[in-house]
């Protein structure tokens, strides 16, 4: 919101403030307090207490703050070319002990479940939604959870749960949606795989096995555009070590 990377507790004084700032944005960075409390028919108390729910001391503050994230949306867009070593790099870092080890643990965990859930928000959702088709040939029931945050899972119980695991996909492992999620399944004894661009993530935190990528981010503003190709590559290495596994112990 704005210039802030979260949404703070806004009071109906302060959406409103808060609305003509962002529609007003080359004129606020001008103004002088009162000038902003009479345009928003408000205070400039009420002011006050706006900029420090952003973090700031003062009004003079905020404009800073303000007109830093203005010019920041007047920059041209760049986007960079496919860096096709920083794959390659993953590829060769799947190969190594520390990869296998992981991916060997995963695959344990699955064989002694029945049900797969993938979870995943933003781009992570697509990968999540791939997975479950991916994995649905290998395991008689393997779905995406299509709507993570208006779709809590209490019902589970934990006959049912212990039978179940949850594969969470996210590059930060950060996503406050999915965390919350988590510790619902996790309060039901359900198992959890994640599959994170870093280890030292919430997520990650929160599971029996992490799968970390390491993959350079990108961001353009507010959008995470970092390659899921890493992710896409544990998922269907996951699904084949599975197989493999569940082919070894028919024999």
């Amino acid at each position: 919101m704005l210039f802030l990377d979260h949404t703070p507790d806004l009071s109906p004084i302060d959406l409103e403030i808060y609305k003509y700032v962002a529609s007003h944005i080359d004129e606020v960075v001008y103004m002088r307090i009162r000038e902003l409390a009479k345009e928003t028919h408000s205070s400039t108390a009420s002011i006050l207490r706006f900029c420090r729910k952003f973090g700031c001391e003062g009004f003079s503050e905020f404009k800073i703050k303000l007109n830093i994230y203005r010019k920041a949306l007047t920059e041209p867009v760049t986007t960079h070319a496919v860096d096709e070593t920083s794959f390659t790099n993953f590829i060769q870092r799947s190969t190594e002990a520390f990869y296998q080890e992981r991916m060997q643990a995963a695959v344990k965990l699955l064989a002694e479940k029945d049900l797969v859930l993938f979870i995943g928000t933003g781009s992570s959702k697509i990968i999540a939604e791939y997975g479950a088709l991916y994995f649905s040939s290998i395991f008689s029931m393997a779905f995406h959870i299509e709507d993570p945050i208006n779709h809590p899972v209490n019902f589970f119980n934990k006959s049912i749960a212990k039978n179940v695991c949850v594969i969470a996909l996210s590059v930060s492992g950060e996503n406050e949606a999915i965390i919350n999620y988590l510790n619902h399944f996790i309060s039901n004894d359900c198992a959890i795989i994640s599959i994170t661009n870093s280890e030292k993530s919430a997520i990650a935190s929160l599971s029996d096995v992490n799968i970390p990528y390491y993959i350079s981010t990108e961001r353009i503003g507010d959008s995470d555009i970092t390659s899921q190709v890493p992710a896409l590559y544990t998922v269907e290495y996951l699904a084949k070590e599975v197989q493999k596994n569940k082919q070894a112990g028919t024999e």
